[in-house]
Parts: structure tokens; C-alpha cells; sequence
């Protein structure tokens, strides 16, 4: 390879060529850079050999043999031929096969001196080992004797044409890789520089120099990420708000039927002082379920009325729209505040009246879905923007309703708790209020996992519940049955006709997420009026819906959902006067599943919950599809890294502190991988 630098591209690389290239593209490796940034998924230790008499059954080992005798061709039938031979060390014999690659045959002889790594495998006395890697004695092709790094792959590439390409490009600009850590922080956290790290995290000298790459290109990343979102907090912070007059809470608490909790109070005084700061306010409300975080909201529309400005409140789904609109209604329409609502299936009249209550500002509050940030709707005097369930509208849709006013104020609710470090990478713009108290009088949930042995005790239960005149959630991972997946999942269509073979007394309705937005809001306003006694669904109905004579909720395959989402389902429970119960039913072996189902019976804490989930099962699965707006992670992972993540903040501030611009000689690097970050992930950031 003649002159390269980091932003050659890949196929200049000798091996390489369009065809790989264009497979490395698959992958997100274009040039240089990022080929020595494509870090390997998992590590196998060859770095030890092991006397074949020492070697286990089913054991991945390296050994260093002799060639006992001459490497056989066998053919079995056609399309099958075997190289056959045996290999041996001082303390035993192996028999070697290889599968259809005859090349093996001229490749070795009896009495070559040959490094293997593969499993070995016990018949009787005899050991056996098929499709081995295999390498000269003191080659250099670096496939036995030491740490192998394994990346992820696409069609058309293989391990061996990864590895010989990323040695080729740190051999090319191993010399130009920038130094993205100021050298004050590098010192300070004890860390190695970028060269070395990038040489052992492809090509580990051993496990202790692993160790050290990792710590610092995670350390690295999550430093990056922090400053990037610094650097937007300190944009956000500089960006002039309206400025509300101040009025005192106490007004508003004072007209409700009971008292608000001290969480309650302090979430809504810490946004008012946003408020009346001057700057505009971007704040994130976290409290678990039935923890009152629409009273919070209640409050601040109401502070924003005082001042004469008007609020939208926007929610994921209509039968949510209209539930917060009740809500709402109640609440504030005594106090004088005009509601309206804005969504999909009023008819075009109703809307264009409502738009023009927006227009004119004939209204205090508009509660709706997406419809709010429709073209043809333009708002007079827009002071506050509430988004219910933020992570089920992408970013760009909450942007889209804030750019109707001129900069309002911000309140992002979320009922699904995330750990509190999570929430500062993923919420990095916003300031955190939690709610960490239940109203009184909210119903805690008994959680119990079964598997199918207790199907007709449950069934009892489910009868004896529905006779005092409870209602009962049923929830299945799939709309309909599918051959394609292996395991007997219950589908929420076949298992509704089930339930109503076996209760035919009792009301069964279905309801998933391939139905018609209409059709879903018939059955579900159905059930929440007790016009049914049994309601089947999948996920659709996680978030949301209060029905407070729901008082059983069974999960179906509880194994196939994350603890986050169990304790969101679990949540549609216990809503009213009734004690209430969720029983996960799973017929899984896996002592981890059991573990994690163990958890929902332990604790009704969704933080407890939440830290459990990121240990588990990483971040993505917080939100499902990559909505969360984060920069895919490299090296880091944001559920095991927790520690890594605080000290990164720590450091990033302190750098910040001292060079808000990173305009100096020392940051430059740095400057330039946090507007790269920017750039890449411009469309999801939050």
C-alpha cells in the first residue's frame, strides 16, 4: 500500500479491492479510520498451548504437534472427501479431519512440526479434532499462539481477510492516529495513548494489554459523548426563553380534593424555576407509573395560562389523547383554562375550529396526537410544550411542535424509568426532575411467575376475579401465529378464541397493533367503559390507558419482554380501589430468564427495575428501534460502563469549565471527533 492516511478508502488496501469494499461498507468501514475504529466483537484466547493429554472433551484448544504419518485423501461419496492423519506430543495422539479441502493433503507432511486450534473431541480413548486452523510451527500468520480478535461480518468477508486488513491499515497510519483526550486527562485517569491502545485492542499482546485498549477507547468514547452533550446543554443554556412573571403553586394546589406529594411539589417548583429564568426551559419528568407525573404537567399549564401564554400537550395515541384530555378537563376547566383537542379522527369541521381556537388564542390548552404539529396548525403565543412518553415520538417530531412557537418551554414526560446516568447520555439536553413517591392509596401490584402447570388454577382465578366484576389484561408477544419461529408462542388472536372456548360466559375482545388506529380505540374504549370482561392484546397497550377496574394482568411468554416492559404492563394494573395482581407465565428453563422473572416478584421500584434491565440487556431495548437518538456505541457499553460514564461527565465538565470552545491548541483533536459526532448523528440526537 503506497501513501496512505486516514481517510484513504478501504479498497485501495491491498486484498481489499471494489467487491470487499463494498461488504465493508455494509458494515460502516469506508476508509481507514474506520476500519482501525472497527473494533472486534469478542477475543479467543490461543495464547496457551496445552499437552494433548490434558485436553478435555468439547475443550477449544491450542496445541503444537508432529505430523505422525501421511495426510490420506478419503472419499466418502460425492461432493464428501476427508484428509485423514494423526498428530502427536509427548504426553499423547490426535486423529485430525478435514472436511472438502484436499489442498490440506500437499499443504502438510509426516514429521512438520504443526500448531492446531480447534475442539477436541473424546470417542472411546481415542481423541479427535475436525476443521482445525492450523499454522507452521514459529509462523507469523498469528492464527495459534496468541489472543484472536473476532469481528462482526458480512457476506462476502471472513475473519482472516478482516484480520490481515486491519493489520495492514495500523501498519499504514498507526503513526497519524489522533489523540482525541487532552494529555491533562490522559494523565489524570492513567490512561495509554491512542496508538498503543488501537494496537491492542485489534492485536492483544496478552489479557493485561486488552484490558488497558479497553479502558481507554471506552474511556474515550463516552468522553466524547459527554462533551458533545455539554457543548449542546451550554448552547441550550445560552438560548433566551420566555420569560414568565412569578406566581405562587400554592394557588393551584390548593384547589385539589387532596394533597400533592412533596415529589410532586418539588418537580413542578424546580420547572417553574426554569420558567422564570429567562433561558428556555428543557426538562425531563421521570416518575414510575400512577406517580402523578399529568398533575405535575396540570400545574405548570396552568402556571403558563397565568401568564397569558397557551400549552399543547401532545400524547403517542388517541385513546391516550382522550384519557389526558379527561384528565386535563377536570382539573383545570374549573380554574377558568379553556381545553380543546386536536386529533386524527375529528372530522374536518371539528378540527378547522379547533385550529382556529389555536390561531386566536381562544384556547389555554390543546390536548392531541401528532395532529398538533400538523402544517396547516399555527399556535398564537405558544409557552409550553408537554410530550407524554417522549421515546414513542422520534426527535424530530418533538422539535417540530416546539419550532411552532418562539423558543417554549419543554416538558418531555417518560413513565419508563431509566437509570439516572442513562438518562443524562440520553436525555443529554434536558435537565432530570423525578418523581420518586406514590400518591397514597396507589394499589402495590403481587407479582408471580408460573409456568403452564398452573393453567387451570389461573384459569379459576381469572373466573373468580371477573365474577366480583374485575377485568382482566391478557398480553401475548405476537398478533398471530407464525411457523417461522420455533417456539410456541402464544398469539394474541389465537389465544383470545382460546380463552373464549373455555369462558364462554365471559367477554373476550382482542387488540394489537396491525389493527386500524379506529378499530384499536373501538376495543380499547370498550374496555375501559367494562363493556368487557377479558382483553387480549400485545404490547400496543404498555403505555397509558387507565382502567381502575382492571385488577389482573397475565403476561404470555413473560420471557419474550424486557423487566422494563413487564413493569410498564404491570403498571395497567392496580389503577383503582381493587388489589391487584400480574402473573408472568413462562414454561423457559434458562436459570436467567427465572432470575430476571424473580426480580418483577422482589421489587415494585421501576428504577431498581430499570438498573436491572441496562445490566441485562444493554440500552436499545429501553426503546426498542435505535429511537433513543444516541450515537451508535463502539467500544463502550452504556449498561456495564455506568462508572466509566460519571467519570467521563466529571472530566468533560472540568475541561469545558476551563475551554467552553475547545478552542485551544491542547483540544483540537477533541474538537474535531465531537463535531464529527454531531455531523454522523445530526437526524437522532435528542
Amino acid at each position: 500500500m503506497t501513501m496512505a492516511d486516514l481517510t484513504t478508502n478501504v479498497r485501495y488496501i491491498k486484498g481489499i479491492g471494489e467487491k470487499k469494499a463494498q461488504a465493508l461498507g455494509k458494515l460502516g468501514v469506508f476508509s481507514l479510520y474506520d476500519l482501525v475504529s472497527f473494533f472486534p466483537r469478542k477475543y479467543e484466547d490461543r495464547s496457551t498451548y496445552k499437552p494433548i493429554a490434558l485436553c478435555l472433551d468439547g475443550e477449544t484448544v491450542c496445541i503444537r504437534t508432529l505430523i505422525a504419518d501421511m495426510p490420506r485423501l478419503v472419499r466418502v461419496r460425492r461432493g464428501m472427501e476427508l484428509v485423514k492423519f494423526r498428530a502427536v506430543d509427548e504426553s499423547g495422539s490426535v486423529d485430525i479431519t478435514f472436511f472438502n479441502q484436499n489442498y490440506v493433503k500437499d499443504n502438510i507432511q509426516r514429521g512438520d512440526s504443526i500448531c492446531f486450534y480447534g475442539k477436541i473431541e473424546y470417542n472411546g480413548n481415542r481423541r479427535s479434532m475436525v476443521n482445525p486452523v492450523y499454522e507452521p510451527e514459529g509462523s507469523d500468520k498469528g492464527v495459534t499462539g496468541r489472543i484472536v480478535p473476532v469481528y462482526r461480518l458480512a457476506a462476502g468477508l471472513n475473519q482472516r481477510i478482516l484480520r490481515q486488513a486491519v493489520r495492514q491499515g495500523l501498519d499504514a497510519c498507526a503513526e497519524q492516529l489522533p489523540e482525541a483526550l487532552p494529555e491533562s486527562v490522559r494523565e489524570r485517569m492513567h490512561l495509554v495513548q491512542a496508538r498503543y491502545a488501537y494496537e491492542n485492542i485489534h492485536f492483544p499482546a496478552d489479557f493485561g494489554a486488552l484490558e488497558l485498549a479497553r479502558r481507554r477507547l471506552i474511556f474515550e468514547e463516552l468522553f466524547v459523548l459527554a462533551c458533545a452533550l455539554s457543548d449542546m446543554r451550554r448552547q441550550r443554556v445560552n438560548d433566551n426563553g420566555l420569560l414568565l412573571p412569578r406566581a405562587d403553586l400554592e394557588e393551584f394546589w390548593s384547589t385539589l380534593p387532596f394533597s400533592p406529594t412533596d415529589a410532586q411539589r418539588r418537580a413542578a417548583a424546580q420547572a417553574v424555576e426554569d420558567m422564570c429564568s429567562g433561558r428556555a426551559m428543557s426538562r425531563l419528568l421521570q416518575g414510575d407509573v400512577g406517580s402523578g407525573k399529568t398533575l405535575v404537567a396540570a400545574a405548570l399549564i396552568w402556571f403558563t395560562a397565568r401568564a397569558g401564554y397557551l400549552s399543547a400537550f401532545m400524547a403517542p395515541t388517541e385513546i391516550l389523547a382522550e384519557q389526558h384530555f379527561a384528565t386535563l378537563s377536570a382539573m383545570l376547566a374549573p380554574l377558568g383554562l379553556r381545553v380543546g383537542k386536536l386529533t386524527g379522527s375529528m372530522t374536518a369541521k371539528e378540527k378547522r375550529l379547533v385550529k382556529e381556537a389555536l390561531q386566536n388564542h381562544v384556547l389555554d390548552l390543546v390536548v392531541g396526537t401528532h395532529a398538533l404539529f400538523s402544517e396547516d396548525v399555527s399556535y398564537t403565543d405558544l409557552g409550553l410544550v408537554v410530550t407524554d412518553e417522549q421515546h414513542r415520538f422520534g426527535v424530530n417530531q418533538r422539535s417540530a411542535l416546539i419550532g411552532k412557537g418562539r423558543r417554549p418551554h419543554v416538558l418531555v414526560m417518560s413513565a419508563t424509568p431509566i437509570p439516572r446516568t442513562l438518562a443524562l447520555i440520553l436525555y443529554g439536553d434536558l435537565d432530570v426532575s423525578i418523581i420518586d413517591e406514590m400518591p397514597p392509596g396507589r394499589q402495590k401490584v403481587d407479582t408471580f411467575a408460573v409456568d403452564e402447570s398452573y393453567r387451570a388454577r389461573l384459569n379459576g382465578f381469572i373466573r373468580k376475579l371477573a365474577g366480583e366484576g374485575r377485568q382482566i389484561f391478557v398480553v401475548c408477544p405476537m398478533v398471530e401465529e407464525n411457523e417461522e419461529l420455533p417456539v410456541k408462542l402464544k398469539s394474541a388472536e389465537e389465544h383470545a378464541k382460546e380463552l373464549a372456548a373455555v369462558f364462554p360466559e365471559l367477554r373476550v375482545a382482542c387488540v394489537h397493533g396491525r389493527m386500524k388506529a379506529k378499530d384499536k380505540d373501538r376495543v380499547m374504549a370498550a374496555f375501559v367503559a367494562g363493556e368487557t370482561d377479558i382483553l387480549v392484546a400485545t404490547t400496543v397497550i404498555e403505555v397509558g390507558v387507565d382502567v381502575p377496574n382492571a385488577a389482573l394482568m397475565i403476561v404470555e411468554n413473560a420471557e419474550r419482554f424486557g423487566l422494563s416492559q413487564l413493569h410498564q404492563l404491570r403498571g395497567r394494573v392496580g389503577r383503582g380501589p381493587h388489589k391487584s395482581w400480574c402473573i408472568l407465565v413462562s414454561e423457559s428453563d434458562s436459570q436467567d430468564v427465572k432470575a430476571r422473572l424473580d426480580i418483577m416478584h422482589q421489587t415494585n421500584d421501576g428504577f431498581r427495575i430499570s438498573e436491572e434491565d441496562l445490566r441485562l440487556r444493554g440500552p436499545g431495548d429501553f426503546f426498542g428501534s435505535r429511537q433513543h437518538g444516541l450515537p451508535e456505541m463502539h467500544v463502550a457499553d452504556l449498561g456495564a460502563d455506568v462508572n466509566v460514564l460519571q467519570q467521563a461527565q466529571e472530566e468533560a465538565q472540568r475541561v469545558l469549565a476551563l475551554d467552553p470552545g475547545l478552542d485551544e491548541p491542547e483540544n483540537a483533536a477533541l474538537r474535531e471527533r465531537v463535531t464529527k459526532l454531531f455531523e454522523q448523528s445530526a437526524a437522532g440526537f435528542n
